[in-house]
Parts: C-alpha cells; structure tokens; sequence
C-alpha cells in the first residue's frame, strides 16, 4: 500500500467491506473482540458466504525511527478468531519478526484462546526468555492487554498504532449539529463535533486554523469567515459569513459542500493526525472540480499520515498516479479481487502519452471497477 492509496469499483464490489476491515480491529482494540462483532451482527455474518472455520487477518507494517540504532524490521501481526459456544474467541494471535540479516522471522508474541508467552524487551531475541502469562478470558486479544505495559514496548506500539487509527464516515447533518461547549482535539468518525474542534484549534493552533481556512477560501471564493459561538445555553453554534454580507448565518444553513469541504480540511490538518486515516466515498456532495484538489490536500497529508479512500468518482483519481489507486471487482467465484491501475495492460502507457486516470476508467480501459 501506498501512503495514499485510493479504492474504486462498483456497487458491491467490495470497497465498504475492505474499509470495514479496519474499523473492526480498531474496535477490537478499542473496545474488544465481542463488542466488535456485536456491532457487525452475528459472527457469522462476518465470515465469507458459504464458508467457514475461522476469520483471518494479517497486519505488516514498520514502525519508524531507530531500535537500538537499527533501522527496525517488517512486523506481522496475525489475528484469527472463531467462534465457541456461540461466542466469538481468539484462536489464533502472533507477532513476529527478523532482527538479523539472515534466518527465518520468529514469534515473539504467541497466544491461542487466552493462553501462550511473550519475550518481553525493546527488541526482543529469539534466545531471550519467554514470559507464560495468561489471560483473562479467551476473547481478550494479547496484544491489547499486554500493549499497555511498559516492558513490552514491541507490542505497544502496535496496540498504540491500530488504536490510533481513524475512519472517517462524514455526514454533513451530523456537523450541522449543535454540541455542548468544549474544545476537543480531533474530529469525530462523523463530525458531529465540528465546532468544538475548530473552537480548539481557535485557541491552541490559531496559524493552522488560518491556512485551514485560506484552503477552504480558495475553494469556496465568497467564504470569509467560519465561527464557533458560544451560547447561553452551554452549546456551540457554529456560524458561516460570505463575503458580501454583514452577519454570518447558521451552519444548518449552509450549504452540504461547505461543510463537508470545511470539515476534510480540518481532519487533513489535524495537529496530531492518525497514524493511518480512512475515508469513505468523498465525492457525496462536493462538486466534481473541487475533488481533484481535495486529492491533492489528501496528497500533501500522506506526509504526516498513510490514507485510504474509497471512491467512485473519475475526477477523485485524476489527480493520483497508477500505483496509487486499486480497482475491485467480483471473481468468478463471487469474491473480491484488487488489480492495481499500474498493473493493467496499456494503462501506464497511456499515462505516459497524456490520458488520465479518471479518463481511462470512464472509457472502459480498466480491467476491473467497472459495473
């Protein structure tokens, strides 16, 4: 995966499933196993159709900075639950990797339903001593109990990484909403706190709330000003001034792009951003021209944060390169499958001679994504 990568396809070719994905061990992490697949329904709704036996994930990813000097190895974590007696567990849950040049990966964190060890120590060895220490109960996942313990800094930055993910399912009526009154840090998987972050960032982070706002000017030209004000009740209205006129008016007045335009921005420019973001279908209520450059603030964030983003629209992608972007589609069999635009007969070609992305998707050129 890029550090921008973007997900397109038709009706029911996957992509929300893939983005759900994510969401789910977050959830996991953050609320455990059971009340992950509660949220989702039963946990055979979870499985594939038509199959069975448990559910797999697979996570590889490198922390960044330097372990005792040394740039540190690819990490995989794998997570497998089941289901037993009617709830769901954890069958299967491990971290390895390579800390030499040379010889096999090895696990340094190894749990089955509730039960297995782990070397302690900021790079764990293979010849170092394993910890056996039970948990709780079979659905409680390893690596978020013992994440939260210092001696095991391996295995929190993991937990601290998934944690720290963010999806993003905007909705403008939920950021036309009235909230109580507080500063908060980040913006809400629907921005139902819009106005209390940009009330922090008014009062923390004054000089991004302006380039924030600059953004949003040279997108929406008649906009001037964007207002959290406190009321008598203890609430926050948040109001919208254009230029020409003297008085700001109500966010539930304003129109759905605005908002929603207002809203990415913020999230993009978050102080202390993700450390992998997700975002669902933007192109629900913007205008077509202004999502090639939202792509490209998408672009600039990937310096600070990895993104994901799922979309439909041609105009979205105009602005990516062909390794950037996936296309899904359903196998024979009915499942999903991933072709990468780079990967497509002809498309880096045409690329090199002037097409664009967007273009050649449209005109039926991709071997998948399309209805």
């Amino acid at each position: 995966m890029t550090p921008l990568t973007a997900l397109l396809g038709a009706n029911g070719s996957g992509k929300s499933t893939f983005f759900d994905v994510f969401a789910f061990l977050s959830d996991c992490f953050s609320e455990g196993l059971r009340r992950a697949v509660d949220k989702r329904g039963k946990f055979s709704d979870l499985r594939s159709r038509d199959q069975s036996g448990p559910i797999t994930f697979e996570v590889a990813y490198r922390e960044g900075g330097l372990i005792e000097g040394k740039r540190p190895g690819l990490v995989r974590y794998h997570l497998e639950i089941d289901e037993l007696d009617g709830r769901p567990v954890v069958a299967s849950e491990w971290m390895h990797w390579k800390r030499g040049s040379f010889g096999a990966p090895f696990r340094f964190l190894d749990y089955q339903y509730g039960r297995g060890s782990v070397i302690s120590g900021n790079a764990p060895e293979q010849a170092d001593t394993r910890l056996e220490l039970p948990l709780a109960a079979s659905d409680v996942l390893a690596v978020s109990t013992l994440g939260q313990l210092a001696n095991n800094p391996r295995v929190k930055s993991l937990r601290d990484f998934i944690v720290g993910w963010h999806l993003s399912y905007l909705s403008t009526s939920d950021t036309r909403v009235v909230p109580e009154a507080g500063p908060q840090e980040h913006l809400s998987r629907t921005g139902n706190n819009l106005a209390n972050v940009i009330q922090f960032l008014a009062e923390r982070h004054p000089t991004l709330l302006d380039r924030v706002f600059m953004a949003l000017r040279r997108r929406i030209p008649k906009l001037e000003t964007v207002q959290p004000l406190s009321l008598p009740t203890g609430h926050l209205l948040l109001t919208v001034k254009d230029a020409p006129f003297k008085d700001g008016v109500q966010a539930r007045y304003v129109s759905d792009g605005t908002l929603k335009m207002l809203a990415y921005l913020i999230q993009l420019n978050d102080p202390a951003p993700p450390p992998f973001l997700g975002i669902e279908e933007p192109e629900n209520f913007l205008h077509p021209k202004l999502l090639r450059e939202l792509a490209e603030e998408c672009d600039v964030a990937t310096r600070r944060m990895q993104m994901v983003v799922t979309t439909h629209s041609p105009f979205f992608i105009d602005a990516l390169e062909p390794a950037q972007v996936w296309a899904l589609r359903r196998n024979a069999r009915g499942y999903t499958e991933a072709v990468r635009a780079s990967q497509m007969a002809g498309v880096p070609e045409q690329i090199a001679a002037g097409a664009s992305l967007g273009q050649l998707w449209l005109e039926g050129f991709f071997e998948a994504g399309n209805p």
